[in-house]
């Protein structure tokens, strides 16, 4: 810390503008959770990445998404959001911490200036950028714009504010100059005049000794730090208790993990019940739990949109607007489909990819009622929190599996999972599919989308991928010759084009036969078995598919961007 032989300076500055920030930071997690109010951190960080150059965001994906899976830490989506989360509430924190240091460094050099309209004047450099954020940006927030915006310059106001008197109540324990330098200011001399001996009788106590500066600047100094060790844990019981309070009597912005009655799961048996190969011990289920079910999106928060409001809005090249509420959507005759979906940006073996039952209705069968003009190519599909595709209209005639889905295994779509309503494309990956979608516009002509803007492939089909799940040492078993024999197992996928065949290679052997199991559907990942009579010591194994239409799986490794991850799946084992 600064000498108290002079006013605070930038380090001080850093500390309590940090400090102050905390508590800034837990007023707004209380306004958001209690009242709709904006959480700016995580609205800035948004912006931001939105406006990112592609390969930055592209490197930064790639960078988190390894660093997940060497660490093992866990499913890739929930820690990834977990990490970007950190980081935006740390780029507050570290914002206000350079704000500080900049006001303090100011008024140290420029003591005329007052404090505390210096602090407004911080307040307003900083809240009109974050309130226009705010404005510009579907975010966080429930309430208008206008509020949003009011509270969010109100917050930084104040923030910068309260820098500014804590810079006065510092700066008030820097105590009396040392003599030496009282004479020399008076035009004395150094042992003293009178002018300057008459100064210091006003300000300095009978009998103070006046030859021990050292002892008084202890004592500023540890006045200063008891000062900010006050901030400190008044700033801490802010930031908690807006924490605490917004968890016990708020509600959560970001709507129910998951939804536990009325599953079709639950109360139905799988189309595939019956089939003759069962799963290796271990291998992930054939259908994946909701609350299991990845999530990748452009945001920090999954949007929630409330049913009664929603509109799904037609524009564009359309003989008539037109707004569809979910129940005239729902009214449609609906399709139901066994799906796998997958990001383009898992890696070989991650877990970036789930298989459910979704319903909704095809949209070619919609077409009609869109009233399309005869120039229209191509339909724009917008969602609520900017993000965009575009579908070729060709398609959608051409495959009446392409759906707007509302409902997964016979439940409505979670929030964070794109609720009310969100597309879906057969044999692409989940970057072309947006969801919480608000509109449809019927353009002209092909544009790119917001990945392939940002570098990533246009088509995005899927990879044939295959993967082994589990090495089942404990399920092993004994033929009719008395071989021991291990069951391997796990998933192979190749979009909508199915999958022949699957090997599994030891230790750089011949490529063996695994058998499959009856998918669930032409759209959804294939269970394959091999159960290798193995041998004791350590192992290398490997498996390669074969899609429907013969392709074999490309096993040169190649990174997700920009088109998905290729190569070959492997496991060292000891038996």
């Amino acid at each position: 810390m600064e000498s108290a032989a002079g006013p605070p300076g930038a380090r001080a500055g850093a500390l309590a503008g940090a400090l102050l920030a905390l508590a800034l930071l837990g007023a707004f997690h209380l306004g958001w959770i209690l009242a709709g109010l904006p959480f700016v951190p995580f609205d800035t960080f948004d912006w931001l990445v939105r406006r990112l150059p592609g390969p930055v965001v592209t490197f930064a994906i790639a960078a988190m998404v390894r660093i997940i899976g060497a660490l093992d830490l866990g499913g890739t989506a929930e820690v990834a959001k977990t990490a970007e989360q950190g980081m935006a509430v740390t780029s507050l924190l570290l914002a206000g911490a350079a704000g500080g240091a900049l006001l303090f460094a100011v008024l140290a050099a420029r003591p005329e200036v007052a404090a505390r309209r210096a602090g407004l004047v911080l307040g307003a450099a900083t809240g009109v950028p974050a309130a226009l954020i705010g404005y510009s940006l579907t975010g966080t927030a429930t309430v208008s714009p206008a509020l949003a915006s009011v509270w969010t310059l109100a917050a930084f106001l104040g923030w910068g504010a309260a820098c500014g008197w804590t810079f006065e109540r510092l700066a008030r324990a820097e105590g009396p100059r040392a003599p030496a330098e009282s004479a020399t200011a008076a035009g004395g001399s150094a042992a003293g005049s009178l002018p300057a001996q008459s100064a210091l009788a006003e300000v300095v106590p009978e009998g103070h000794d006046l030859a021990a500066p050292a002892a008084t600047a202890s004592v500023e100094r540890l006045d200063r730090r008891r000062f900010l060790i006050r901030l400190g844990g008044a700033a801490a019981a802010i930031s908690v208790s807006g924490t605490v309070v917004g968890a016990l009597v708020g509600r959560d912005r970001r709507g129910p993990a998951v939804v536990s009655d009325g599953r079709w799961s639950a109360t139905h048996p799988l189309p595939n019940a019956g089939a003759a190969v069962q799963a290796a011990p271990g291998t992930r289920p054939e259908l994946t739990p909701l609350e299991r079910h990845y999530r990748i999106d452009i945001n920090l928060i999954p949007r929630t949109l409330q049913e009664q409001d929603w509109r799904l809005q037609v524009r564009g090249l359309v003989e008539t607007p037109l707004d569809l509420t979910l129940d005239e959507l729902r009214a449609q005759p609906p399709l139901h489909q066994f799906v796998t979906l997958s990001c383009i940006s898992n890696e070989i073996g991650g877990d970036l990819i789930g298989t459910t039952r979704w319903t909704g209705l095809s949209l070619r069968r919609l077409l009609p009622r869109l009233r399309l003009r005869p120039e229209a190519t191509h339909l724009r599909v917008r969602a609520a929190d900017g993000f965009f595709e575009i579908v070729a209209l060709d398609l959608i005639r051409d495959d009446e599996r392409v759906m707007l889905a509302y409902a997964w295994d016979g439940v409505p779509l979670l929030p964070q999972h794109g609720f009310p309503l969100r597309i879906y494309i057969p044999d692409r990956y989940g970057m072309k599919q947006p969801k919480w979608i608000t509109a449809i516009e019927a353009i002209g002509a092909w544009e790119p989308g917001y990945w392939v803007v940002r570098g990533w492939d246009r088509e995005a089909r899927m990879r044939a991928t295959s993967v082994i799940d589990t090495v089942a040492v404990h399920a092993a078993t004994t033929d009719g010759s008395g071989r021991r024999l291990v069951p391997i197992g796990g998933i192979a996928h190749a979009g909508a084009r199915g999958i022949s065949r699957v090997e599994v290679q030891v230790d750089g052997g011949p490529w063996q036969p695994a058998r499959l199991r009856d998918p669930l559907s032409g759209t959804t990942w294939v269970i394959w078995r091999y159960d290798w009579p193995f041998t004791p010591g350590t192992h290398t194994l490997a498996v390669r598919c074969t899609d429907g239409e013969g392709l074999g799986q490309i096993v040169e490794p190649a990174p997700p961007q920009p088109s998905g991850a290729t190569g070959v799946h492997r496991r060292r084992v000891r038996l």
